[in-house]
């Protein structure tokens, strides 16, 4: 006959196994003990609720309250009943020092300017001088040429040129200044100067209303004819 252990014998024979697995699972709570942390300010019941969410948790709004705001303390404002008028009895010294002009201040140079300088001729202008109605070609044309003397050494040894005559027509019309302002024989350049220097008086140039002195250069051509 097959020999029939008890349920008590059963149960010691697997008394081992059973330590062993409670031990283990024991240890395994104390572990997720340790590891899991509930986040501090958060009410443990939302966790509950997150089943049921899409995995956000809302906060609520943080507040504060307006007993807790210090408002700064107005500013202390003083008040003068009364105003108290000084007397001031000094007196102004002006002769003092500090008014007085240092021995070796620096003065400038008076510069003077010389009139002429100042008065230097325009060579143009708004209404230009005119001579018998005329400008400096007229002027050439109908009355130096015409009063050319052609000197008799230039004749025989065949001298022949052109002369540069500067002028001036001044504020009364009359002729001054009159050069030869280009090389030329002595006695070509002597005879021009004698022509224009001979020249009636021209109708003045005006600029801004005003009478002005006005320079001109004309040429006078020396020439032999056979």
């Amino acid at each position: 006959m097959e020999a029939k252990k008890s349920k008590k014998a059963d149960l010691e024979s697997k008394r081992t196994l059973f330590f062993e697995v409670g031990l283990t699972v024991s240890i395994l709570l104390a572990i997720l003990a340790f590891e899991w942390k509930t986040p501090a300010g958060i009410n443990t019941s939302l966790i509950s609720e997150l089943g049921s969410s899409n995995g956000t948790i809302e906060l609520p709004p943080i507040t504060t309250d307006p007993k807790d705001i210090v408002k700064p303390a107005p500013p202390k404002v003083t008040f003068v009943d009364r105003i108290v008028v000084v007397e001031n009895n000094i007196e102004p010294n002006y002769s003092s020092d500090i008014f007085e002009e240092p021995k070796d201040a620096y003065v400038p140079p008076v510069i003077r300017v010389d009139e002429k300088e100042i008065d230097e001729p325009y060579v143009s202008v708004e209404e230009m001088p005119k001579f018998d109605k005329g400008d400096a070609n007229h002027f050439r044309n109908t009355f130096v040429i015409p009063n050319i003397r052609y000197p008799q050494d230039a004749i025989d040894n065949g001298v022949t040129g052109v002369a540069l005559v500067e002028f001036i027509v001044e504020r009364d019309g009359s002729v001054t200044n009159v050069r030869v302002i280009n090389k030329i024989d002595k006695s070509l350049e002597k005879e021009a100067i004698r022509v224009v220097s001979g020249s009636p008086r021209w109708e003045p140039g005006i600029n801004n209303g005003v009478k002005v002195r006005v320079k001109f250069v004309i040429p006078i051509k020396f020439e032999l004819k056979n």
